[in-house]
């Protein structure tokens, strides 16, 4: 496509929403506004699932969690499967890492000449708790509420310091004095809580010009087992009032903030080194944030809020404007051969993913695009279909739900049970069962997995006796590591 480099920079838990140029009214990102104006803003973008781990292994491997089998965060990749990385490296690029990985651990292949400063799994095991789908098991959520407000944490010096090293490889050790292509991911934490927000970008948002979160959403959820069993779980509203509701989402607003201005550093970096004009930039997030809408926290619903992405791609080659066709991070692998030139061998051609250089070329509004959920708080599995104006959302052994994005972009009604939309469901199993198979297979391979590996744990006591935690811990050696 006429640029022979790769960086692609993925936030954490960035919601489609959480940017300026995605139509947000408040949230100040003009680094990445300024990227989007030159390039590619993908308006339609999912993740293959709104959970780490196993987003992390279909972007990795252009395949979907179902084809990885990555089902949790405590399934994590680990080279099993070939990446992009791995096609690169094969071709005689310089593949090079910053940040989150989140796949097992730096002593795997992971498709990598080297991993700088990498976050990977707690111990190469991850979060076991959320093996327990079915059991009787209780998560703590009060503390979500008490970690908001302007102040340091771990998070925020991690990212610092992954910015660094990034900026350091691009402007010394990388960019400028590579003569073969070369490939750096740069991976950051932020803007994933705790909400706790360095003071300069939170005091960007004064708590007086935040918005309520949208629709709450109980409602028409708490008729849906799934979902009414999911809230359950996962209880983090139950612990805020009014105001504290509104310190959050100003954290959240301002850790994405945070992030746009080290995107600001890393395009700058870029600029310095003299490969800014035959380097193409791609920016992502592994999933979303419901910072309170439908009255949820965090992400692992297929609302828009949370399955919903931004993805943005400059550099030469790439059109200018907005592209409406359904994207994924399963695209990301076949948009990363093309950009560096590279044949497609036949077990790349039989990918599930597309090029986004293709889709921006001949857009398809009506591609379908999948998303799947198979993690804590999900009594069976979350099968996701976004189809034209329709999201339907399977759930095997239960009814589903059904929105048109189209007449309720804010999912209000849900028709899963209306005689009228009987037709437009029955369509969307359908496309489902001819691109992913049999959820319901699906559904039983993911528990048989998965009781598996709590028995490979030692049972289900010794999983509830394990460390528990509601974000990865920073380990100091991934703060100051090489």
């Amino acid at each position: 496509m006429g640029s022979r480099n790769l960086l692609i920079v993925m936030a954490d838990e960035h919601a489609r929403e959480g940017l300026g140029c995605y139509g947000h009214p408040a949230i100040q990102t003009p680094n990445l506004d300024k990227l989007a104006a030159r390039g590619t803003r993908f308006t339609r973008a999912y993740t293959p699932s709104p959970v780490c781990v196993p987003a992390r292994a279909a972007f990795a491997t252009g395949r979907y969690v179902s084809q990885t089998r990555c089902w949790s965060n405590a399934q994590p990749y680990h080279g099993q499967i070939p990446s992009w990385g791995h096609r690169l490296i094969d071709a005689g690029h310089e593949v090079v890492s910053v940040g989150k990985l989140h796949y097992r651990s730096t002593a795997d292949d992971n498709g990598f000449f080297r991993e700088i400063v990498p976050l990977h799994c707690r111990n190469g095991v991850g979060w076991v708790q959320g093996l327990l789908r079915r059991q009787h098991h209780v998560f703590d959520t009060a503390h979500f509420a008490e970690e908001i407000g302007p102040g340091e944490d771990p998070y925020s010096e991690y990212d610092r310091n992954v910015c660094a090293k990034a900026v350091d490889w691009l402007r010394e050790d990388g960019a400028a004095k590579r003569d073969k292509p070369w490939m750096l991911f740069v991976s950051f934490l932020r803007p994933h809580y705790p909400l706790t927000c360095p003071r300069e970008y939170y005091d960007l948002y004064p708590l007086d010009r935040i918005e309520p979160p949208r629709f709450d959403g109980r409602a028409i959820e708490y008729a849906n087992p799934v979902m009414a069993a999911f809230r359950a779980y996962y209880d983090y509203d139950d612990h805020f009032d009014a105001r504290s509701r509104t310190v959050a989402r100003a954290s959240y607003y301002g850790l994405c903030s945070f992030v746009d201005a080290l995107v600001g550093e890393l395009l700058a970096a870029l600029e310095q080194s003299g490969r800014a004009d035959d380097t193409t930039v791609l920016y992502t997030s592994d999933h979303g944030e419901l910072i309170g809408a439908h009255g949820l926290w965090t992400k692992m619903t297929m609302h828009e809020e949370s399955a919903g992405i931004p993805l943005i791609m400059a550099g030469a080659g790439v059109p200018s404007g907005v592209c409406d066709t359904p994207a994924s991070l399963i695209d990301i692998y076949p948009t990363v051969l093309e950009a560096a030139s590279l044949t497609p061998s036949a077990e790349d051609k039989a990918l599930p993913g597309r090029s986004l250089f293709a889709l921006a070329r001949k857009p398809n509004p009506e591609r379908p695009i999948f998303s799947e959920f198979h993690d804590g708080g999900a009594i069976t599995g979350f099968f996701m279909l976004r189809l034209g104006r329709w999201k339907y959302i399977h759930y095997p052994g239960f009814a589903p739900q059904l929105f048109d994005l189209d007449s309720d972009p804010q999912e209000r009604h849900d028709l899963g049970l209306s005689d009228r939309h009987a037709d437009v469901r029955g369509h969307c199993l359908r496309e489902m069962q001819e691109a992913l198979g049999d959820p319901e297979a699906i559904n039983a391979q993911a528990f048989a997995d998965q009781a598996r590996r709590i028995e490979e744990l030692g049972g289900i006591e010794a999983i509830r006796a394990m460390e528990t935690f509601d974000f990865t811990p920073v380990e100091h050696q991934a703060k100051a590591g090489q």
